[in-house]
């Protein structure tokens, strides 16, 4: 992509952020009287631009992946519009779908994503309704679309869910160019989870990592525990690195949540406890293939 250049510099792309316009977007999961009841949202519930991404010293930011962020949920395309119009930094974009859409639906709302430039792929958060979404009655044909445009899936959901996981495992062996980003490490248990948690949670990783198309990404660690050890989140790089390889793992920020725990620049800081191979394939080389910059 135009703007970006390979060098010697530690150069980061930031494959998971979002970016908010209040007076454009609903962003109905942002306001007080509306679930999450986090009860430090107010943090995040303002407007945040390219220009809070900007880092003093150290890595550069080079471009980003912008993941849907509620912004029109019935129209999609809105935010897209409006990130293009906005933004000057390369990027990607992830636009939200409803996967319990009707097919013809879905085509249509599919076709019109695919006329923007940004857009290479789509998310329904699933989370604790993973296994429920990925058995609903038109998954198959929504897979099945989304594979024949070459679009990535953002798969958010726990997996220590094994029944998920294995619905998913499923889909994917019927699917096999379906290309799939886990977000935000498949949600880690924390340090003090159960032996049989962690258990699960390393067999989903195990199961989905079998597929060469599917790339998960390190990040979410203010979602799990607000105050997480730098142990707690080593230890689950280092997982990841293990399973999928030092070619399918990207750093990613989920800024602006990532300011619940840590600012944008200190939360970069953060990833030291990696050979300089794997830091530069974890912030800047995998996503600029996996997201074909």
């Amino acid at each position: 992509m135009a703007g970006i250049r390979r060098n010697k510099m530690t150069a980061i792309i930031d494959s998971h952020l979002h970016l908010f316009e209040l007076s454009k977007g609903k962003y109905d999961w942002l306001k007080p009287e509306n679930p999450p009841f986090w009860p430090d949202k107010s943090i995040i519930n303002k407007n945040f631009t390219e220009e809070d991404l900007r880092l003093v010293d150290g890595p550069k930011l080079k471009g980003f992946v912008h993941i849907e962020a509620g912004f029109d949920n019935e129209q999609p395309w809105r935010e897209i519009e409006w990130l293009e119009e906005t933004v000057s930094l390369p990027f990607k974009s992830i636009a939200c779908v409803d996967l319990y859409q009707r097919p013809e639906q879905m085509t249509e709302v599919l076709n019109t994503l695919s006329q923007f430039k940004s857009v290479v792929g789509v998310r329904h958060i699933l989370d604790d309704e993973a296994a429920s979404i990925l058995t609903s009655e038109h998954i198959d044909s929504h897979f099945a679309a989304i594979e024949a445009r070459g679009l990535i899936f953002e798969l958010q959901m726990p997996l220590t869910d094994s029944v998920a996981v294995n619905t998913m495992t499923s889909l994917l062996s019927a699917h096999p160019n379906l290309c799939i980003a886990i977000n935000h490490s498949g949600w880690p248990p924390t340090e003090q989870s159960s032996t049989l948690d962690w258990g699960n949670w390393k067999q989903g990783l195990t199961q989905l990592s079998r597929f060469t198309n599917c790339v998960v990404k390190a990040s979410g660690w203010e979602m799990v525990q607000r105050e997480y050890s730098i142990n707690w989140q080593r230890l689950i790089i280092a997982t990841l690195l293990e399973t999928f390889g030092t070619d399918r793992v990207l750093a990613a920020s989920n800024f602006p949540l990532c300011l619940f725990s840590h600012n944008y620049q200190s939360f970069w800081q953060q990833i030291e406890e990696v050979s300089a191979e794997e830091k530069k394939a974890l912030l800047f080389n995998n996503a600029f293939r996996f997201y074909r910059f």
